[in-house]
């Protein structure tokens, strides 16, 4: 696993609870890549006042694009997105392209004391894959592993993608508390990690997952949010606006308790 080279936050006090959310950024634009709108979604993410976030689907360099888009930032999309509100953050280059490049990020207000980003695709299909970040958060000894995940879009795919999830739970204590969450793409919900020992906010406090997609009129469950050795309250979809029109995905966010 790789170090940050990132100054640690200051811990003022024990944090026995906090807020995490998920969002599929579509490389800030608008579905159907009308407009780009990063800025936008940068206040919307910042409103949520979450404590780690997971992004999928950004960007972490393109050449093009800052010549076509006055607004695109000058640094890449997930340190425009930490500015000032999450010292620490994590990008995993998933897709690497001429113009340039995307993958997940983490965005975290509590130090991320080492992370490593693992290849998930498959037969050279869609570049997906996971981000493994461990969190060190003031007046706990314990670890928290949160793995940042974007699946492939055929079913075949995401189930081998996940039996890799699987092997990487399996490697993290069992007693250490862990967050799954992403795009899953899992529109037939087969993504099952139950098996791991997670359980699934939304399943768990609704019976089944949240419709995320397509955002301003979600009908498929493609995002998921799995926990283990956690407590969660409030788990939410964020599908009105504004966020029904800064994405093809609705963000979900929930409150977590050690």
């Amino acid at each position: 696993m790789t170090t940050p080279e990132l100054v640690p936050t200051t811990p003022t006090a024990a944090i026995t609870r906090f807020k995490v959310l998920t969002v599929n950024t579509h490389k800030g634009f608008t579905a159907l890549n009308r407009r780009f709108i990063l800025p936008e979604l940068r206040e919307a993410v910042r409103s949520v006042a979450a404590d780690v976030v997971f992004l999928q689907e950004i960007h972490g360099t393109h050449e093009r694009h800052p010549k076509r888009y006055s607004n695109w930032p000058s640094m890449p999309q997930y340190e425009f997105l930490a500015d000032s509100i999450w010292p620490q953050f994590a990008y995993g280059r998933n897709a690497v392209y001429p113009d340039g490049d995307h993958g997940n990020a983490l965005l975290s207000k509590f130090q991320i004391i080492r992370y490593d980003n693992l290849d998930i695709s498959q037969n050279g299909h869609e570049s997906r894959g996971l981000l493994h970040c461990v969190l060190r958060l003031p007046g706990n000894t314990r670890e928290l592993h949160a793995i940042c995940v974007h699946l492939g879009l055929r079913e075949v795919h995401r189930q081998q993608q996940l039996q890799l999830i699987a092997q990487r739970i399996a490697e993290t204590p069992a007693d250490a508390p862990l967050i799954v969450a992403g795009d899953f793409n899992d529109w037939r919900q087969q993504a099952d990690l139950s098996q791991c020992g997670l359980r699934e906010v939304f399943i768990e406090a609704h019976g089944k997952p949240a419709r995320t997609f397509p955002a301003r009129l979600p009908l498929l469950r493609l995002d998921r949010i799995y926990v283990r050795n956690l407590k969660v309250h409030q788990p939410q979809v964020l599908n009105s606006r504004p966020w029904s029109h800064l994405s093809d995905h609705a963000p979900l966010s929930v409150e977590i308790e050690l």
